[in-house]
């Protein structure tokens, strides 16, 4: 879709609900066979203010809010342990459009990290209980062997999750949709909770 061939956003045309929004987008970039049309820049912030942002990938959605999954002892598990509030941005270069989500961030329910985990291909199980994320390693061959030695260990028997894996859920408090347009006049639409608690739908300039 080139801007040309575009509809501008229209207000009227949004759905009042951010969420069916994202969903109807979402599965439009499917559509469009963009790679990895769940990946999602995640920024955090430490308790003193000092910002990360990193990649990861959407694993679950509903009206609640945001699902991916990571190590609790990791760096942006630390951030959140300090500063639970996170933002989202996807990117659908092919389409001309991202959502940037704001929002504050809980742990999922272990049952929910339970059955996603047991889903995972068994490498990954197995790379969840070998690889202490974010912490310094010696070298790769240091993490090879872990992995192998955790890939003894499981032998012939199922991978639990490991204590310190799981999800957490961004629950969005304010989104906006962008949309490329023609001489720089792109279609920014942001949704934020009024003081009833609905969504209201603003306009703002590119």
């Amino acid at each position: 879709m080139n801007i040309a061939q575009k509809i501008p956003l229209r207000r009227g045309s949004m759905d009042l609900d951010p969420l069916k929004q994202f969903i109807e987008w979402y599965q439009e970039a499917e559509q469009a066979e963009i790679p990895q049309a769940n990946a999602m820049t995640l920024a955090t912030s430490s308790e003193q203010g000092k910002p990360a942002a990193r990649i990861v990938l959407l694993r679950g959605l509903d009206e609640r809010g945001f699902v991916f999954f990571t190590n609790y002892e990791s760096r942006k598990a630390e951030d959140l342990g300090e500063n639970p509030k996170a933002a989202l941005m996807f990117w659908w270069q092919p389409l001309s459009r991202q959502v940037r989500v704001e929002g504050w961030v809980e742990q999922v329910e272990a049952d929910e990290s339970d059955l996603y985990f047991s889903n995972r291909p068994r490498g990954h199980q197995i790379e969840a209980h070998a690889s202490a994320q974010s912490q310094t390693i010696q070298n790769r061959a240091a993490l090879v062997k872990q992995f192998a030695e955790v890939s003894k260990m499981f032998e012939e028997q199922e991978v639990p999750r490991p204590p310190h894996w799981g999800g957490y859920r961004v629950v969005p408090e304010l989104l906006e949709f962008w949309q490329e347009g023609e001489n720089r006049l792109h279609d920014r639409l942001r949704y934020r909770r009024d003081s009833a608690g609905d969504w209201a739908i603003e306009r703002l300039a590119p």
